[in-house]
């Protein structure tokens, strides 16, 4: 997962590791951080597995998720031949990106904004990874909400939960 600081690629990260254990995967959770707090660049590597993972760090993923076009450009041609992008095209423009990969055009920031907050729009795209790669339950990753947010962000647990169904529900579509 890349973006910038403050778009919540940690979180999606986190999540998406809370609900892989839920289902009893295997997870590395990697986070790589920019030195500005918000801005920055921000990316997340999540190695799921039925078995051992030897190594925190992927060469070649099987999918990216992209929220913003600066790291997302620089990372694209990592992804496996026949991988998935999942990209937000609110700000990504994914036209020839890659001819040998799966490609997930979101507009994420219209959806969170049309459920009520933008900077949803991570959730949007963790719902939209969720429903094409089939990699855990959507019931897993909606119950892990409660262990990622701090206490002091349940209220926001709805409006996720609206956000992930959303881009469950715009991937469908693809």
């Amino acid at each position: 997962m890349v973006g910038t600081g403050g778009q919540g690629i940690m979180v999606m990260g986190q999540l998406l590791t809370y609900a892989a254990m839920r289902e009893g995967h295997h997870v590395v959770w990697f986070p790589t951080y920019g030195p500005e707090a918000r801005g920055g660049t921000a990316e997340c590597t999540v190695i799921i597995s039925s078995s051992e993972i030897g190594s925190p760090i992927s060469a070649h993923p099987n999918t990216l998720i992209g929220m913003h076009g600066f790291l997302f450009g620089k990372t694209v041609h990592t992804v496996r031949p026949n991988g998935k992008l999942v990209v937000n095209s609110s700000l990504i423009d994914v036209q020839a990106v890659r001819d040998d990969c799966d490609i997930i055009s979101i507009p994420a920031n219209e959806a969170a904004e049309e459920i009520g907050n933008v900077r949803a729009a991570n959730m949007v795209l963790l719902g939209a990874y969720t429903a094409v790669s089939e990699v855990m339950s959507i019931d897993s990753l909606l119950a892990s909400l409660k262990d990622v947010l701090p206490p002091h962000r349940h209220a926001l647990i709805p409006l996720n939960e609206r956000a992930i169904l959303m881009g469950m529900k715009l991937a469908s579509r693809k």
